[in-house]
């Protein structure tokens, strides 16, 4: 049966810091305009966050622009999706730990203004990030449609997120990005790997230039382009993407041939993997499945 999650991918410049919510309600309500049936709606990481115009990522200035998860700024948020009634992903926000630390926190804020979940960035991009690291791994169930797995950008340059994500039961990773340098090129590739070696629907989504190099892009569980920005421009990419298809490629394999997620055969032993102290046990392999 299919499992359709109609969506918005806005590749779009960083806003400055301080801005007004209602700034960012107004331009939500434009994306939606591009296709007005969306459930989901997904901006680049630290969409909000921008410090100047090009954007500098000045530590100081996203130093004193954090604030604890149940600050105003997460409140509007929270009011802002309930008044569209749609799923949202803000990007990532600079968030206050309660420690003092500095998290990269990507959200997903729910139809009906909650926070349905968060994500702190695990790998953030040393030695140039200011941010504390995350310690645990997100997904997020929409009800009736699917379940989302959360990641921002330099997550994907490690193959264990996307692959403990899809594990965990994500059809779908969110990889919200903001990468202003040359090696996006790569990260196109490492999108489609991703996807392909976890037959998942990955969502890539950079900022736009000036700031970002763009190329925001979503691909199917077989690696195939749903849809692409061409450059650095602003620009909403649409598209309907049938979760289903994620059991489909699984049970059938990808081009009819390759089911890794049904690799072992019952006896099979484990496969020590030294490099984490840890093992593939075939008994645990299976992913968690999305039950709505």
């Amino acid at each position: 049966m299919q499992r359709i999650l109609p969506l918005i991918a806005a590749q779009a410049r960083p806003r400055l810091i301080g801005e007004p919510v209602s700034a960012f309600a107004d331009e939500v309500k434009t994306a939606l305009e591009a296709q007005p049936h969306s459930k989901l709606v997904v901006f680049p990481e630290l969409h909000l966050f921008g410090d100047s115009n090009p954007d500098q990522q000045r530590t100081e200035m996203l130093q004193a622009s954090a604030e604890p998860l149940d600050g105003p700024r997460v409140k509007e948020l929270k009011q802002l999706t309930a008044d569209l009634k749609i799923w949202l992903v803000p990007g990532s926000v600079c968030e206050r730990g309660p420690e003092g630390q500095l998290f990269n926190t990507q959200l997903v804020l729910s139809p009906e203004g909650e926070l349905a979940g968060c994500y702190r960035k695990i790998f953030p991009w040393r030695p140039f990030e200011p941010y504390d690291p995350g310690d645990r791994f997100t997904t997020v169930d929409l009800p009736g449609i699917g379940r989302v797995g959360l990641n921002i950008c330099y997550d994907a340059w490690f193959p264990e997120v996307s692959r403990q994500l899809a594990w965990m039961g994500a059809e779908v990773i969110l990889n919200v990005v903001k990468t202003t340098t040359p090696d996006r090129r790569q990260e196109l590739v490492l999108a489609k790997a991703n996807a392909i070696v976890n037959q998942v629907f990955v969502v890539s989504v950079n900022c736009a230039g000036p700031t970002g190099m763009g190329l925001s892009l979503i691909v199917d569980p077989e690696g195939n382009t749903v849809a692409e920005a061409p450059d650095d421009g602003p620009a909403l990419l649409t598209a309907e993407l049938d979760l289903s298809a994620v059991e489909h490629v699984r049970r059938h394999g990808t081009e009819n041939l390759n089911r890794p997620w049904s690799q072992f055969r019952p006896g099979e032993g484990a496969i020590e993997l030294p490099v984490y102290q840890g093992r593939i046990n075939p008994a645990t392999w299976t992913p968690q499945s999305f039950t709505s």
